[in-house]
């Protein structure tokens, strides 16, 4: 089925979408986009992805496109017209264009550019990976140092995935002198002896949406979190992993750089965060 996307403002079926190929997320990757999930024809963690979507555009002194109650107009109608039961909406903010290539900004009343289409993805909530559990390698991680604006400079992720998978892995997780940043499309966790540990907040991650809804439904669940710097040989001595992400909710991992977690399955501490999380997650969409 062909899809209905937006496009600065229309509404357009997916083979008439077009942009200015001299707009600066096309030329200099200057964008920030947000992943927002949907179950059962709702979103999921909505307000916390336009709180990121705000923060991503202050940090980089980008002007919003529409208001937060606009955007959610525009989530919900991409939702309907294309009959997304189980899915994905995808956001794209761009600084726009002002019909030209240069490395200096535009002037500032430049309209940013906006994008949002839609991933039909049945079976979300329950997908056979996440019953199998994630084979994870370590990469070096030489990003640059601003991971928590969510940008849409996502080539050496990209990279990653593919060294992952030339692995024969599902996913990487990165590691900055000595200690694992994140994976590459999500936040990464170990469990040892019944504690959560994940690494703290700060420039070097990607401050989760998901992440933030999971650690506080384990808090509430009585489970013990740290947050602090850990290595991938802490990660390997675990008894459980898991990573956390809009699009795949709590994805338990098995095995890391080849070492086994536990008996090869996923644990019961992250497949019991996955079924809170999710049960959680369509009590409070909208």
């Amino acid at each position: 089925m062909m899809r209905t996307v937006y496009v600065n403002g229309e509404y357009l079926p997916e083979d008439e979408a077009k942009i200015s190929i001299f707009d600066r997320g096309f030329l200099m990757a200057d964008a920030v986009y947000e992943v927002t999930s949907v179950l059962d024809g709702k979103l999921i963690d909505f307000d916390g992805h336009a709180v990121r979507l705000e923060r991503s555009l202050r940090e980089l002194d980008m002007t919003a496109p529409c208001t937060k109650d606009e955007l959610l107009e525009i989530h919900r109608k991409l939702v309907e017209e294309n009959g997304i039961v189980e899915g994905l909406v995808y956001l794209q903010v761009t600084r726009g264009s002002d019909g030209d290539r240069d490395f200096v900004f535009p002037d500032p009343d430049t309209k940013p550019g906006i994008v949002l289409f839609t991933q039909n993805k049945p079976g979300l909530a329950n997908s056979p990976a996440s019953q199998k559990g994630a084979k994870v390698i370590s990469i070096d991680d030489i990003r640059w140092g601003r991971r928590d604006i969510k940008t849409v400079q996502l080539l050496y992720p990209s990279m990653g995935k593919m060294m992952a998978k030339k692995a024969g892995a599902d996913d990487a997780w990165m590691v900055e002198d000595g200690y694992v940043t994140e994976g590459t499309s999500n936040n990464a966790y170990f469990i040892k002896n019944g504690t959560i540990v994940t690494r703290p907040l700060s420039n070097d991650i990607l401050h989760g949406i998901t992440r933030k809804a999971v650690l506080r439904l384990a808090e509430e669940a009585q489970m013990q979190i740290e947050e602090r710097l850990f290595t991938i040989d802490e990660a390997k001595e675990a008894d459980e992993a898991f990573t956390t992400s809009a699009s795949a909710f709590v994805m338990p991992v098995v095995e890391i750089d080849g070492v086994q977690l536990g008996d090869g399955t996923p644990g019961p501490i992250a497949k019991r965060l996955r079924e809170i999380y999710l049960d959680e997650s369509r009590k409070t969409a909208i």
